[in-house]
């Protein structure tokens, strides 16, 4: 089994800026300008995340971001529990991530950061 963390979330929409405009004035939240059209949010939290404009097989909806060790090996134990990868290991610059569907339909995001000791923290 692989444990995972939490370290953030994505409010996907298709009207991005209505939901920069409703947290960062409701709740305050600090919302950067965006970068490949996702916002880096900033709460007044432990977790941070952010906000985009969300893609045809998510366009709307909250997904968590969960850190695991081995990307890998987690897309694999969680296929096994019935969870169905919508995308595949994706590979930025810090960072591996891929999205998933558990087996309930929540939508989820694996990420593993690619140097050792790194964390969302």
């Amino acid at each position: 089994m692989i444990k995972g963390k939490v370290i953030g979330f994505e409010l996907n929409s298709q009207e991005p800026e209505k939901a920069v405009s409703f947290y960062s004035n409701v709740f305050g939240w600090e919302v950067m300008e965006p970068n490949w059209g996702y916002h880096d949010v900033t709460t007044d939290g432990p977790i941070n995340g952010g906000i985009s404009k969300g893609p045809h097989d998510f366009p709307h909806g909250t997904r968590i971001q969960i850190q695991v060790e081995n990307l890998d090996q987690a897309i694999e134990d969680a296929k096994a529990e019935g969870a169905v990868v919508v995308r595949e290991k994706m590979d930025f610059e810090r960072f591996y991530l891929a999205y998933l569907i558990d087996p309930v339909g929540v939508g989820i995001g694996l990420v593993e950061y690619k140097e050792t000791g790194v964390s969302a923290d």
